[in-house]
């Protein structure tokens, strides 16, 4: 009785958002994954549920979720810079083709043997190949990874893949008169879409938002609807609103207010993006999981293990070193959001049953769930697995190694980090020790130093690998400006084993991991709020005692902010 007096849309959000918010804290409490925990909470919200007659619309939270899906890929297209994908453009468009055509093979050949029927052997084999846009960019853009080496090209390759459904949608869905007729007639819809918001970014919209952008709710609001015309044009022109959402989110990239877009509609994107994790959870229907055991068990291994292996080779043969390699394999190590679109356009067709979507919705769960652990452990998993790896040693041509250092090379100083804090830094150093070595995770930043002849190599410092390059106790100075505690405090342990009177300054955002630093023995840390008022407060102290010298600092820091944003263009 008291259920009547809730309207069913606000008890449906109600209850999800509630129970995801309790999953999601106890998650961060136990340092675990979200995701897993929003799918869990869709599972525990659905026994409820059924168990005590709650009225939840799951029609509602499906076409929520699906709103989900085209924010994320906005956000996404936003902060997208296309010019940061040239050098793993054929990767994403060789490899990717290659990729389908391997796994959709692979995949087709086996649900055929399970005794499925071709045209379920179909949609079976495209469940599997796609990787979940969804999942993988939102936990990169946690782990701020976005801008990595195996970040870029896992979302290269994601690109091409929706790309590659789009086509795949299209033709399951004029199958019964397919023609390349309609084929090359799709293709046309999609080039006029995409041409008009390419023009629409030259022309249309640099004017209408520098008018939008004095006004913050207006900025907000303008987005969105581009964001909601695109997503409606693809749809009404047959194809998927998210992929409409992305291509918005691209035509607006290039505006100078693209980051502040992105910050605004962040919570909106969160809202939904939740909601979608715990539609997995609410779809997961028990009883068909004796029923469909076997192909669950081999759909799963072939996603995690088969999939893994052959992106793994993939991304060796076109010469990138087992770590890239690596973390790029495990990042798309789950079946894509995509793949539930496909199977539900075809119950909608007739072409499959909705048992069948049953099993897809399981070994998406299964798969969305154990790869957001894999990417959030990618790091430790690759420390742990790189011996059994070196049988793909005659696979390594290192061809894109990003690095202008060898293991001969002379250097006393080891700067961690040149983004941003270290880019000054360095500067100082310099005045200390021409023999820098500069160790970074942003591919950009090392191609620059590299043109600049500056001693430098491409990677992370939570690397073994990279940490058994580098000769500790011969360094006079270790300077780390990344503020991840788990690898500052191995850098620590390292540099006082090697030698115990080599100073070493590390970086923390955190007061208490600040703190534990210092006990670990570290011999500062860098507490960059802390810094920046103690700077300003003795910025002030001169200023009061005379006035001009107020005017000397501003025209020095202009200068200095140019010369800033010469070198560093996407971070000034």
């Amino acid at each position: 009785m008291v259920m009547e007096l809730v309207q069913p849309i606000f008890l449906t959000i109600g209850v999800i958002i509630i129970i995801a918010t309790i999953f999601g804290y106890l998650a961060r409490g136990f340092r675990q994954p979200l995701i897993p925990a929003y799918i869990l909470a869709g599972i525990l919200i659905n026994l409820f549920a059924i168990n005590f007659n709650i009225p939840l619309d799951h029609e509602l939270i499906l076409n929520l979720s699906e709103i989900g899906i085209a924010f994320l890929l906005f956000t996404v297209g936003l902060e997208l810079d296309l010019k940061k994908l040239r050098d793993i453009g054929s990767v994403a468009t060789i490899g990717g083709l290659i990729q389908f055509m391997v796994l959709f093979g692979l995949g087709f050949f086996i649900a055929s043997i399970l005794g499925y029927i071709p045209l379920e052997a179909v949609y079976l084999a495209l469940i599997v190949v796609f990787s979940s846009t969804m999942v993988v960019i939102k936990i990169l853009s946690d782990k701020k990874e976005l801008d990595s080496l195996h970040g870029r090209i896992i979302i290269g390759l994601l690109l091409m893949q929706d790309i590659l459904a789009i086509f795949c949608i299209s033709i399951l869905s004029s199958i019964n008169d397919f023609s390349f007729f309609n084929l090359l007639f799709s293709l046309l819809k999609g080039f006029f879409l995409i041409s008009l918001a390419f023009f629409s970014s030259k022309i249309f919209f640099p004017r209408i938002f520098k008018e939008a952008a004095k006004l913050p709710e207006i900025l907000f609001l303008l987005s969105v609807s581009v964001a909601f015309l695109f997503s409606i044009a693809f749809g009404l022109m047959g194809f998927s609103i998210s992929i409409g959402a992305f291509i918005a989110g691209v035509s607006l990239a290039n505006l100078p207010y693209n980051l502040e877009i992105a910050s605004r509609v962040k919570p909106v994107k969160d809202f939904f993006a939740t909601l979608f994790f715990v539609s997995l959870g609410l779809q997961l229907i028990f009883d068909e999981l004796v029923l469909l055991t076997v192909p669950i068990i081999v759909f799963v291994v072939f996603t995690i293990v088969v999939k893994s292996v052959f992106n793994f080779v993939l991304v060796l043969l076109f010469g990138y070193e087992k770590r890239t390699s690596f973390l790029t394999a495990l990042g798309l190590s789950q079946v894509s959001e995509f793949g539930l679109i496909i199977v539900t356009s075809g119950v909608i067709l007739g072409h499959v049953s909705q048992e069948f979507l049953g099993l897809a919705i399981i070994i998406a769960t299964i798969t969305i769930t154990t790869s957001s652990y894999f990417i959030k452990f990618d790091k430790g998993i690759y420390n742990h697995t790189k011996g059994f790896l070196n049988i793909f040693n005659f696979l390594v041509s290192n061809k894109h190694v990003l690095r202008n250092f060898r293991e001969d090379d002379e250097y006393n100083v080891l700067l961690i980090g040149y983004d941003r804090i270290g880019y000054n830094i360095y500067k100082g150093l310099t005045q200390i020790s021409p023999k820098i070595l500069v160790v970074d995770f942003n591919p950009d930043i090392i191609r620059r130093l590299m043109r600049r002849d500056v001693l430098c190599m491409y990677g992370d410092i939570g690397d073994s690998e990279i940490l058994e390059r580098i000769n500790f106790s011969k360094l006079r100075m270790v300077i780390s400006t990344i503020p991840e505690v788990r690898e500052n405090l191995m850098l620590v342990k390292k540099v006082k084993k090697a030698n115990f009177y080599t100073p070493i300054f590390v970086t923390s955002y955190n007061v208490d991991d600040a703190l534990q630093l210092y006990d670990a023995g570290a011999d500062y840390v860098i507490v960059p709020h802390f810094l920046g008022g103690e700077h300003v407060s003795i910025m002030l102290e001169d200023v009061s005692k005379d006035l001009s010298t107020l005017v000397n600092t501003k025209i020095n820091h202009i200068k200095e902010l140019h010369r800033r944003k010469e070198a560093h263009p996407h971070h000034a």
